[in-house]
């Protein structure tokens, strides 16, 4: 089982970035999905998180409001699309699946981790 991130780049303050991860080996779709992120020098923190059935979904209350997390089950993948940037986004961003059904923040909640992928945000 597998989780493989796409998406990250450099953008300048204020662009949009999307972020996708795509699942191979197994079905993700009766699973919580999210996303959490890694600073230099900082511990990985929680971002973003959807239920199973995309029903549901939460943010960190740095994000809330300019990130957007989905998923589409049918294709096992889930997204994260970031606008208005900041420096502050800098990071690497991981996704995750977690062993239970509805949302999870904590990282202990998750059994299957992404590779990460790196988001920069010049200012």
């Amino acid at each position: 089982v597998q989780l493989q991130a796409y998406g990250g780049g450099l953008v300048q303050a204020g662009a949009s970035l999307g972020l996708s991860c795509a699942a191979s080996g197994g079905t993700f779709s009766s699973a919580a999905m999210g996303w959490f992120r890694q600073a230099p020098g900082k511990e990985r923190e929680f971002v973003a998180a959807i239920s199973w059935s995309g029903h549901n979904t939460y943010y960190a209350n740095s994000v809330k409001g300019r990130f957007t997390i989905s998923r589409d089950n049918a294709k096992n993948t889930e997204y994260l699309q970031m606008d208005n940037l900041k420096p502050e986004d800098t990071a690497v961003y991981y996704c995750a699946a977690a062993r239970i059904s509805t949302i999870a923040t904590r990282s202990g909640e998750y059994r299957y981790w992404g590779q990460g992928t790196q988001v920069t945000v010049s200012s």
